[in-house]
């Protein structure tokens, strides 16, 4: 039986076109560095331009509507283009994409025309404002305050850990806007501008890079219309992008390039004038690195395919991603065992393999059980979605299951 997905002469012309175009007209020295931390300020322009071309193609986010400036295509569209942007190595776009499931959900229509749209289209970049530094996990123990001053808001307070590459246009996440409200009922959702007065963002310095900023926020004058829902939903708001954000969209195209490269190693490598891999410890650890990455794939892939189709979705997103957290760290394990101290080279030592990448996996695959929730609470989400725990609940609306055009 051929399990392999064939496509159509149609998908296939399509691909043509993509990858064509983005052979024409991105230089090889603008494509992806190896980390992604290593972007340069010429990247960065480059791609800042770039990205508003493709979004004006409809490529950028292809899924989305339209109206909207997505570019209104199917789940087989975007799947090619993943896959070719993957080869052409397209810088993905600074906004975090979050926001998109979640304005389309929450978001009136004016705010989807004025606030989604030039988000969309690439004119602007948001990054999400969820952790503070005494709430991490435990998003509804959230301090910093909104204040509601005529039509507007003034936001004080202090966020941390809140990733993304330059400077973005909006901050978007919960602030408390009834300190006496209950737990869950107390918060509003914020698209905040910037730059504005009294908002500082510090870089952080981290095992990752500096791509992550600690906020500052002293009196922010936030207009009301940059509230989303209601002012004590924003913990039902929020649950919308975290459902998305704990792997309820999926993944298109699931590609594991630290995967991809080990198997080049174990086949490239040679050892006492054999291949590494005729060694029966190393073909071990290889083999269940690739099980384990396959499995990630299917989880990822099924969820894409439960999300496109509408379909409702329970402990599923929590479920992939607890396994991908866990699974990552399992995989820089076997590689260091099988590739030793080569793997901990970084991206500009001379004998480092595969450019250094293998280096950046160790580091990301340790960072990578934090964010998005942390292993335990996406297992606690598991129990509560199965009806294995003291409580129960439902997942959070999202475009798939809410019924708004595009997802």
């Amino acid at each position: 039986m051929d399990f392999k997905y064939h496509y159509t002469p149609e998908q296939e012309a399509f691909r043509q076109e993509v990858r064509t175009w983005l052979e024409e007209n991105i230089p090889g020295n603008m494509r992806a560095p190896v980390d992604r931390l290593d972007l340069t300020e010429e990247h960065y322009t480059f791609w800042r331009q770039m990205h508003q071309v493709l979004a004006s193609k409809g490529w950028l986010y292809p899924t989305y509507p339209k109206e909207y400036g997505g570019g209104g295509l199917s789940g087989e569209h975007e799947t090619i283009i993943n896959e070719e942007f993957e080869r052409a190595r397209v810088v993905p776009d600074f906004t975090n994409t979050y926001v998109f499931p979640t304005m389309l959900v929450w978001g009136t229509e004016e705010q989807k025309r004025n606030l989604l749209a030039p988000i969309l289209r690439a004119e602007k970049v948001a990054f999400q404002n969820f952790t503070e530094p005494n709430a991490g996990s435990d998003l509804a123990s959230l301090q910093s305050r909104a204040v509601r001053d005529g039509d507007d808001w003034i936001i004080s307070g202090q966020k941390t850990f809140i990733s993304g590459h330059g400077d973005p246009d909006f901050l978007f996440g919960p602030i408390v806007t009834d300190p006496d409200a209950p737990r869950h009922r107390n918060l509003g959702y914020f698209l905040i501008p910037c730059p504005a007065p009294g908002l500082e963002l510090k870089r952080l310095n981290l095992l990752t890079g500096n791509d992550q900023s600690f906020i500052f926020m002293d009196n922010v004058r936030v207009p009301g219309d940059h509230l989303i829902g209601g002012d004590r939903e924003g913990w039902q708001v929020s649950q919308t992008t975290l459902e998305i954000e704990h792997g309820g969209r999926g993944i298109v195209m699931p590609r594991d390039e630290a995967l991809d490269n080990l198997l080049m190693y174990v086949r490239g490598t040679g050892s006492n004038g054999d291949s590494l891999g005729e060694d029966p410890v190393v073909q071990q650890d290889a083999m269940g690195a690739y099980i384990e990455s396959r499995i990630h794939d299917l989880l990822s892939r099924r969820n894409y395919w439960m999300y496109q189709a509408r379909q409702e979705m329970t402990y599923h997103g929590s479920q992939s991603a607890l396994y991908r957290k866990e699974f990552r760290i399992r995989n820089a394990d076997k590689a260091r065992n099988i590739m030793g101290m080569y793997s901990l080279l970084g991206v500009n030592e001379p004998r480092a393999p595969f450019g250094g990448q293998p280096e950046v996996y160790q580091r990301s695959s340790l960072t990578g059980a934090h964010p998005g929730g942390t292993i335990e609470i996406q297992k606690v989400i598991m129990a509560r979605r199965l009806g294995i725990s003291r409580t129960r609940e439902r997942a959070a609306a999202t475009p798939s299951t809410s019924g708004v055009s595009g997802v």
